[in-house]
């Protein structure tokens, strides 16, 4: 301590001569001795010798001692309470011009003494970003790329850094995700793994860094990460699989550039994935793959492109598995598909094996939300297409039932689903559904639907709607007519709803002869 005291007086009286270089770095040395002989009174003393205005001055000012006063700074930035110190002397302003340099060494206790000073000081990290320490680190990335030490650091930086808007922001403008791509691809270790992973998770949250980095091939790359640890059961591996998951959702869902995500060819990159996993059980990898590809299915312009370059017999392929997770979303994939796409209807509706499938899974009483989506399906399906065909086909797999009793959901949504699709299907051939219908007892579910007074007003005039056209049919009107529905609809004129109201008047008219019957709307 006594040795360190001459070196802090020396450094105190003579650190801004150059002539004295030797000296000055012996005692830079004298100091990094004496911190890791016995740190806290060493802390002490520095703190007590006001030597960081010295050190400030050497950094600015003497090339050669510039980088050992560097190290000396990032070591004294390894205790919380000097951080303050090294805070007040505005050592970060002086630190970061540093950043420019060429010389490996001064980019990496610069590095880590910036890092150090600022870690979990949002203010000090916020003022980096605004100085400009952004391009200084891609350069670093870019640069020095074979560098193990200086990578880490660089890496830890964007770390801290790229929860800023401002960071990303500025980030978008720099080659980073060629960059972050490259150090993912030959990151060995799975400390290194889970740096990149955690940087790039928080750039896959900006629209415009999403695209560059699946532009950059980050799908790839975790496709290969993926396939490389499939069936490990270390949990080392296993984090690594997660965080790989994790980031295809992210990168790949829910946000306007989804179209120019298909045209770089994600989708068949997700499903060769998927392929590939779907019997291993490796759940986490197919929940991000089959999120990716649902969400994607989304937007029209996808829908449509999707379906040209035959995603929807891919997924169907895919329905082999045995995996309720699986199944659940490969099933939601298939409804975004159909989605307002007649054509898709079409095809999936006149799949025998499909709706089979379909069939015994609106009956699979252990899994809700499998059992759940298939419905949803069959009655997309019967929703978007108008062709005779599909409800013939729908007819046979004798899924009718099920649509039945989906009416009689406890959500509203589904509930209407499967209205829509019965009325639109009735509109296209009522003759070839009539038997089936009373066979589930379409009309009493509809009566109650009417008259209990949960049920939504939405629900209350899809249910008429129906009924409307059910009264094409002579036996069913029969059934309409026996069950007094009559009565339950004229109570409905009073209802406080106006559309209703509306719906009811016109049911009646039409359950009296006074009105024809035209294809049915929906609320």
């Amino acid at each position: 301590m006594e040795t360190l005291s001459q070196h802090l007086e020396y450094l105190g009286l003579c650190g801004d001569d150059t002539e004295a270089e030797d000296q000055i770095l012996e005692s830079l040395n004298g100091i990094l001795l004496a911190l890791t002989e016995d740190k806290q009174r060493s802390f002490s003393l520095l703190r007590e010798s006001g030597i960081f205005l010295t050190l400030a001055k050497i950094l600015k000012g003497n090339p050669r001692c510039a980088v050992k006063a560097a190290q000396v700074l990032s070591e004294i930035a390894k205790n919380e309470e000097m951080k303050k110190t090294c805070i007040e002397a505005d050592l970060v302003l002086t630190l970061i011009p540093l950043l420019e340099s060429t010389d490996q060494e001064m980019l990496l206790h610069a590095g880590r003494a910036i890092g150090r000073i600022c870690y979990d000081n949002r203010d000090l990290q916020e003022e980096l970003v605004k100085v400009g320490v952004i391009t200084s680190l891609v350069r670093i990335l870019t640069d020095y790329a074979e560098s193990e030490p200086l990578v880490h650091v660089d890496l830890l930086a964007l770390c801290n850094l790229a929860d800023f808007d401002t960071a990303k922001e500025a980030l978008s403008k720099t080659k980073v995700a060629e960059q972050l791509v490259k150090q993912l691809r030959r990151a060995e270790n799975h400390e290194r793994l889970e740096i990149v992973f955690e940087v790039l998770q928080a750039l896959a949250e900006n629209d415009v860094l999403k695209v560059q980095l699946v532009e950059a091939g980050v799908q790839q790359v975790l496709s290969e990460i993926l396939l490389r640890l499939q069936g490990s059961s270390q949990a080392e591996d296993t984090c690594i699989v997660k965080a790989a998951s994790d980031l295809i959702v992210s990168l790949l869902l829910g946000d306007g550039n989804c179209g120019r995500m298909v045209q770089l060819g994600v989708i068949h990159q997700l499903l060769d994935l998927l392929e590939k996993h779907v019997e291993s059980g490796d759940i986490s990898v197919q929940h991000a793959a089959l999120s990716a590809l649902r969400n994607l299915a989304i937007p029209v312009v996808n829908k449509v492109q999707m379906l040209e370059e035959g995603v929807s017999e891919r997924i169907q392929a895919l329905l082999r598995s045995e995996i309720p997770p699986v199944q659940f979303k490969l099933l939601g994939t298939l409804r975004m598909l159909a989605d307002g796409q007649a054509d898709a209807a079409e095809i999936l509706g006149q799949d025998p094996m499909l709706l089979n499938r379909l069939v015994q899974w609106c009956n699979a009483n252990d899994h809700v939300g499998v059992r759940g989506e298939a419905n949803r399906l069959l009655a997309s399906i019967l929703r978007h297409n108008r062709s005779q065909e599909v409800v013939k086909a729908i007819q046979e797999a004798q899924a009718v039932k099920h649509l039945v009793s989906m009416t009689t959901s406890k959500h509203a949504a589904l509930q209407n689903e499967a209205l829509n699709a019965l009325a639109i299907a009735s509109a296209i051939d009522l003759e070839t559904l009539e038997e089936s219908f009373k066979e589930a007892q379409l009309v009493q579910s509809l009566h109650k639907l009417l008259q209990d007074d949960n049920t939504s007003p939405e629900v209350k005039y899809n249910s008429m709607g129906l009924l409307c056209t059910l009264l094409n049919s002579g036996d069913l009107r029969q059934e309409i007519e026996a069950d007094k529905i009559k009565e339950t609809l004229e109570q409905l004129c009073s209802h406080s709803n106006a559309n209703v109201v509306k719906e009811a008047v016109t049911t009646l008219q039409v359950l009296r002869g006074e009105t024809s019957i035209s294809l049915p709307s929906s609320s």
